[in-house]
């Protein structure tokens, strides 16, 4: 399966469940903290510099947005968790999307799991990852930020990050840099190899 990364359009910035595309493409899910860089890895992969919008202010917009890529898949950029100056109505806003969004939702094919590699799993990630495991979702993890860490550093914290308790084992954990664009043929293999079971 090839794409044309040129040829994609954002669908839908979806605060609803009733916004949610009808139609049956797969879906390729990102999933991640609030400021963890999911916007950054789509246009790394897009190669498009801002074609979504980084937030200035982790964790202000409640939206999933789905990125229609050649018509033949979604990108969907989730809404980030975690941030903890949400306010209480905001964070059941979250939720109820985040529900909607995973159940009964056959078109899934993968979740992309963003986890910052510099700082490791937090809470957040791990109820994360324990949710993916429970609901059986098959996910791979992109451990963003890696140019922040020299070689030494990044194989002792992809060491960790593969070994972590929450992670299964056997899952691909593939060090990501926007800035540099390392991890994004290897993210794209992925992608279309699920899009197309």
């Amino acid at each position: 399966m090839a794409v044309n990364i040129q040829n994609v359009r954002l669908v839908m910035s979806a605060g609803f469940s009733e916004q949610f595309p009808k139609d049956q493409l797969p879906q390729i899910a990102l999933s991640g903290r609030s400021n963890v860089g999911k916007s950054s890895l789509v246009n790394t992969l897009l190669g498009r510099k801002s074609f979504a919008r980084v937030s200035g202010s982790p964790g202000k917009t409640i939206t999933a947005n789905f990125y229609e890529v050649d018509r033949s898949l979604y990108l969907v950029d989730l809404p980030g968790y975690g941030f903890a100056k949400r306010p209480d109505a905001e964070k059941e806003k979250w939720a109820s999307l985040m529900e909607a969004y995973f159940r009964d939702n056959q078109n899934i094919k993968l979740v992309i799991q963003l986890i910052d590699l510099k700082v490791g799993p937090t809470k957040d990630d791990d109820m994360m990852l324990k949710w993916l495991c429970d609901a059986r979702m098959p996910y791979i993890i992109a451990a963003t930020k890696a140019d922040k860490l020299n070689v030494t550093e990044r194989k002792k914290n992809l060491d960790l990050l593969a070994t972590d308790q929450m992670v299964l084992e056997d899952t691909h954990v593939i060090a990501f840099s926007a800035l540099k664009g390392d991890g994004r043929d290897e993210v794209w293999k992925y992608i279309l190899r699920a899009a197309q079971n």
